[in-house]
């Protein structure tokens, strides 16, 4: 399912992927911590990351009220427990999508709904080798259609570490699982990608 046209304008005004130095992270768990006795300090950290999250929810449930509710949990959840987060060498940022993660989760083992994914055509043809002359509609709906049936394991590697810029490290503390397991995950699925449609994929998913 494609993301509607005023969210994916809004990731696209996105700056996903910029690194941070060091100090700039301890800066931030700095403000973190602070946050536990001083509330309102959380609003720099929820200013910044606000957008990134909803987003981040928004293409694994295609609802804007939804979306919106699982990321004020999320912010929530991260402002109450804000005590407890300790430096891992990963941004605050890390924190807060592994939070928007469980909540999704959660939502989806409670309503037992299926999941849904959604994406930008953009992003396909950032992964895929295809010369602007290879692509159709047909070609783009059945990648698009055989992305949601990819078992959710494989689709949580795919959106962090190729929609979210995420790399292997942050993608295991997100997931609670360790990096060379991030980077088996998605080697497999990009893997299926070219067996099932003989395409050339530009990452192959060791780095």
């Amino acid at each position: 399912m494609l993301c509607d046209e005023k969210i994916v304008n809004g990731l696209r005004n996105l700056k996903f992927g910029t690194l941070l130095s060091d100090d700039e992270i301890r800066h931030e768990y700095a403000i973190l911590k602070q946050s536990a006795k001083k509330p309102e300090a959380f609003g720099e950290l929820y200013e910044k990351y606000y957008d990134r999250i909803f987003n981040f929810i928004y293409r694994q449930t295609d609802d804007e009220e939804l979306t919106a509710d699982l990321c004020s949990q999320t912010f929530l959840n991260a402002l109450k427990n804000s005590h407890r987060f300790e430096y891992r060498g990963v941004p605050v940022s890390s924190w807060f999508y592994r939070i928007a993660a469980n909540e999704v989760n959660k939502h989806y083992r409670n309503k037992k709904k299926t999941r849904v994914f959604s994406i930008e055509e953009v992003k396909i043809r950032e992964l895929i080798e295809i010369t602007s002359e290879g692509w159709d509609e047909e070609l783009m709906q059945r990648l698009l259609n055989y992305l949601k049936e990819l078992p959710t394991d494989m689709l949580e590697v795919l959106e962090l570490r190729f929609f979210e810029d995420k790399d292997f490290k942050e993608i295991a503390f997100i997931l609670n699982i360790t990096e060379s397991g991030a980077k088996m995950r998605t080697y497999r699925a990009l893997d299926r990608l070219r067996k099932n449609f003989n395409l050339s994929i530009k990452y192959d998913g060791k780095k």
